[in-house]
């Protein structure tokens, strides 16, 4: 007679166990609202990757600076106390110079050029993530940032003494070559900001002014088409390393999509955003030439000041872009 061997399978399913690997499940923070594009996208992201993978990968999308503050979303996925994080990528300059060459003024004024400009420094961005244990995922850029006030924006001796809303190092820099006083700001925080007397104005882009009502406490928008700056998504290796060969196949193509997705999503936000801040009683307009002025000779000090302390690599990676840019 033949004698059946019971394998683990028919033992799980004797004594009722599951056989089925345990679902994995991501934490991930980012310091943007609900409202923003960019969350939008995240969560969009979350939800491709549970759906390609059946559910074994959930991504958990806390929003707002939620869980983890801004300024902590990239050690907390370093350490592996979060898996993924999104964050505005010039705030990392303290890091390495190359984390803020989106935010030079000049370099990049135009989605496409933004995004030849992410395709340049993507190597040189992602190796130093590797250093860290971290890998991007995607990026991508914000429509390009104006000025909110107040009043009409028409002279250079307004920048004195304004106290302006800037996110990063390099936005502060700018700020202080134009004679005015940057304070740190996150984005939830804005109105109150407005409302208590800290802040006179703000360097951001039509999204953000959207997202937080701006026309609650400004009444003008300058575009003044600075820059354009991106956010970046990324997740902590050994996270990554964890997976099966399928589910980190279903992960990378989730986030090629998802970078796409976000490109459109920006244009399309910077158009409705703009009519938003219209419709809404914000005067939108461009410099004039006094203010043009000072932006440009703010911006070429700020871009002489970055070459001093960026590195070969990073100068080059740069000079390579902008030859690429100029043919």
């Amino acid at each position: 007679m033949h004698k059946t061997i019971a394998t683990p399978v028919m033992l799980a399913a004797a004594f009722g166990f599951a056989t089925t690997a345990q679902a994995a499940e991501w934490t991930m923070a980012t310091p943007y609202g609900d409202a923003s594009f960019h969350t939008k996208n995240v969560k969009q992201f979350a939800e491709d990757v549970a759906e390609a993978t059946d559910g074994e990968l959930r991504i958990n999308v806390h929003s707002g600076g939620s869980l983890v503050a801004h300024g902590e979303i990239k050690p907390s996925v370093r350490r592996g106390t979060i898996e993924a994080g999104e964050v505005f990528l010039s705030v990392l300059s303290n890091d390495d110079p190359i984390f803020e060459v989106d935010t030079l003024p000049g370099v990049a004024g135009s989605y496409d050029e933004a995004y030849a400009l992410w395709e340049a420094t993507k190597p040189i961005i992602s190796e130093l993530f590797a250093n860290q244990g971290m890998m991007p995922l995607y990026a991508v850029a914000w429509p390009s940032q104006g000025i909110y006030t107040d009043f009409e924006l028409n002279s250079e001796e307004q920048f004195e003494g304004l106290r302006v809303r800037a996110p990063n190092i390099n936005t502060q820099r700018f700020v202080n070559y134009l004679g005015g006083n940057p304070t740190e700001t996150e984005e939830s925080d804005i109105p109150t900001a407005f409302s208590t007397g800290r802040v006179d104005a703000m360097i951001t882009s039509t999204s953000t002014g959207n997202s937080m009502t701006a026309w609650d406490y400004v009444s003008h928008y300058t575009d003044a088409n600075l820059w354009l700056p991106k956010n970046i998504v990324f997740i902590n290796q050994r996270a990554f390393d964890r997976l099966d060969e399928s589910t980190q196949e279903a992960v990378l193509e989730a986030a090629a999509r998802a970078e796409e997705r976000g490109w459109q999503m920006s244009r399309d936000d910077n158009e409705a955003s703009t009519e938003a801040l219209q419709e809404n009683g914000i005067t939108v307009s461009t410099p004039n030439d006094e203010v043009a002025a000072a932006l440009q000779a703010a911006g070429d000090r700020l871009f002489s000041e970055w070459e001093e302390r960026a590195d070969d690599t990073a100068k080059q990676v740069l000079d390579a872009y902008r030859d690429q840019r100029d043919d």
